[in-house]
């Protein structure tokens, strides 16, 4: 039975400052109905996400999922998306068949993007936060994002970069992963997640079930074929 004729789709949840546009290349190809959902209020300003919450993202993902029409779906989260993809997961777990997590945030039950960090990045981190936002330099986005890319894609991600509300950063993710297959794709070259940071979303997200790609953060840019397969093999063997 094909994925069409199940009515099976793939959630993709973007990181932090991009869109779903970011994932349009490993999107094409697949031969399964692809939903690249935005975080709300993407392109009404710089500061249009100031004041919202953990919970306005994930509601703004699931709206977008209802008004999809396809009946069950495996979610592809990246970065901090993961955190918002847990809480999608969590109240729509009688539709959710699948969880693949691509260099993405996996805090404990009741933790936040922040406390997944370590304890001087932490603290480090919730400063710049309360000082400066959540937009990184210029420079910081170029050496850190986009390690591996090229210069043309390296500036779109620079121009295109979209500041996320400080809470999304904060807020506490309240529930569990439903009891799904779960994949970790783990970024060998990842500047923004090193790897004993990977390891341990592994182990928050409780699989064993991991795929090492040999790219920096963001792979959907830098090795979308790659990413692609795997994704695709996810769903054919394991929904």
């Amino acid at each position: 039975m094909s994925n069409g004729e199940r009515n099976i789709g793939i959630v993709f949840i973007h990181g932090a400052g991009l869109d779903g546009r970011v994932w349009d290349q490993v999107a094409q190809g697949l031969d399964i109905p692809c939903l690249q959902v935005e975080f709300p209020k993407g392109r009404q300003g710089m500061d249009s996400r100031r004041g919202l919450s953990l919970d306005d993202y994930v509601a703004g993902v699931q709206r977008q999922i209802e008004n999809w029409g396809v009946d069950r779906f495996v979610i592809v989260a990246h970065s901090l998306g993961g955190v918002v993809g847990l809480q999608v997961a969590n109240r729509m777990s009688d539709r959710v068949v699948g969880f693949v997590a691509v260099g993405a945030a996996i805090p404990n039950k009741f933790g936040s993007f922040l406390s997944t960090l370590p304890l001087p990045k932490r603290l480090l981190m919730s400063l710049i936060l309360r000082t400066v936002g959540t937009k990184p330099p210029e420079s910081a986005i170029r050496a850190g994002l986009c390690g591996d890319l090229s210069k043309e894609q390296a500036d779109e991600v620079v121009k295109g970069f979209i500041p996320e509300s400080v809470k999304v950063y904060t807020d506490s993710v309240v529930s569990a992963l439903p009891s799904v297959p779960k994949l970790y794709v783990k970024l060998n070259r990842d500047r923004e997640f090193g790897q004993a940071l990977q390891e341990k979303m592994i182990r928050n997200l409780s699989t064993e079930r991991t795929v090492r790609l040999d790219t920096g953060h963001l792979p959907m840019l830098s090795d979308p074929d790659s990413l692609r397969a795997i994704i695709r093999d996810f769903v054919s063997e394991s929904v």
